[in-house]
């Protein structure tokens, strides 16, 4: 089973995710473009109001799912993909 890759960032949205700051996987910028448009990546947008609509930066094919609907998306992709999340 793949790694679930998930940025620092992603505690700020959700303090509940029993993961301590500095153990959850990260992945670089080159080691993402490698990966993009493999059928094993998730690539999930997670930014939430105006950091998502006002930024000029969007990864192509990334999926827009706002952090706080964790519960609903956390459900919907197969655990055995690369999960990327990335936010602001």
């Amino acid at each position: 089973m793949k790694k679930l890759l998930l940025f620092l960032s992603f505690l700020l949205f959700f303090p509940a995710v029993p993961v301590i700051a500095g153990t959850a996987p990260t992945i670089s910028k080159e080691e993402l473009k490698a990966q993009l448009g493999s059928e094993n990546l998730v690539l999930l947008d997670v930014r939430s109001g105006r950091d998502w609509s006002s930024s000029e930066f969007k990864i192509t094919g990334a999926i827009r799912s706002p952090g706080s609907d964790f519960a609903t998306w956390s459900k919907l992709y197969p655990k055995d993909k690369t999960i990327v999340l990335y936010c602001a």
